[in-house]
């Protein structure tokens, strides 16, 4: 008989007093059914409630579940590497605290897995959000793959959820990373493995309110789209040389307007094209300088994460 494989379930947590104990019961209901042969890593990310105090108690409760407190929050995808980094298991499962990732479908992704693939996604059939988010993540994923070139597919579509299991190898390439701003996906997609995906639904949130804020979104977005490809500068370039070429030949229209007929004053246009060319010029050193900035954190070269305390590790 083949032996049971050792499964790390990897969860940062965040703002989930409420909902650390039922994360545990139902991930353990679920995961006997695969094997007996697992640990709980919950990483908690400085949430400002009790979420640790939770933690402790179910480590004290269960020595399979492991408890890793960050020393300030350092945001969910680097809580995320922390957990990776201590998990010692044959396959990893990433999956969010608040239970929109149901654990009942370790099983099927175990056995999707199977089928000698190394990561295995989950495809959100509906997603339960707001159409406010629901829109930003829509245009986000489009204007993402258009910059960075990517096909068309289930990795473009922007429903793959951060719900995974990935494997041994995939999880050590992972980890050898160091990029700073590691967006979870961007990072498992360019690592290039076999992959596959199984479909699930997105439950409602067990309790609460996510903590993330469209402003808090927007800046994961600049911030993904920044790290991960330099096409920008690019755009920046040919806009650049575009309104270059336009400027020309309203120069060459203006001349012959004034050899011509006499050129009028016209304050208000000029006034428009300085406060036009005033804001692409600011855009485009914005776009220079957010690279800088990035060039700037990775530089530093600072741990991704720090640790305050751990329980049973």
């Amino acid at each position: 008989m083949k032996p049971e494989p050792f499964i790390s379930i990897v969860s940062p947590v965040y703002r989930a007093e409420t909902i650390v104990d039922e994360l545990v019961k139902r991930i353990c209901e679920e995961i006997v059914k695969i094997t007996h042969h697992f640990e709980i890593i919950l990483v908690e990310d400085g949430s400002p409630d009790s979420s640790w105090a939770k933690i402790r108690e179910n480590c004290k409760a269960n020595s399979k579940v492991k408890g890793i407190r960050l020393s300030r929050n350092f945001g969910q995808h680097h809580a995320i590497t922390a957990g990776v980094f201590h998990a010692k298991g044959d396959y990893i499962i990433v999956m969010d605290c608040d239970l929109q990732d149901n654990p009942k479908y370790f099983y099927a992704l175990y056995d999707k897995i199977r089928e000698d693939f190394n990561i295995i996604y989950t495809v959100k059939k509906e997603r339960e959000h707001t159409l406010i988010k629901n829109s930003f993540a829509l245009i986000f994923h489009s204007l993402f793959n258009w910059l960075i070139g990517r096909n068309k597919g289930i990795s473009s579509s922007g429903k793959i959820g951060t719900y995974s299991l990935i494997t041994r190898k995939v999880a050590d390439a992972y980890i050898a990373i160091n990029d700073y701003h590691r967006p979870y996906l961007i990072i498992l997609q360019w690592l290039g493995f076999s992959n596959s995906h199984i479909q699930v639904e997105h439950d409602q949130r067990f309790e609460g309110k996510s903590s993330y804020s469209f402003l808090k979104l927007a800046s994961h977005a600049v911030n993904g789209i920044i790290s991960q490809t330099d096409r920008l500068l690019i755009l920046s370039i040919y806009v650049g040389f575009l309104f270059s070429f336009v400027g020309f030949i309203f120069i060459i229209s203006i001349l012959h307007t004034y050899f011509a007929k006499g050129l009028m004053v016209g304050w208000t246009s000029i006034v428009v094209l300085i406060i036009f060319n005033t804001g692409l010029l600011l855009m485009t050193m914005g776009v220079v300088g957010a690279y800088i900035g990035q060039i700037f954190v990775q530089t530093k070269n600072r741990p991704l994460f720090i640790i305050d305390q751990k329980e049973n590790m």
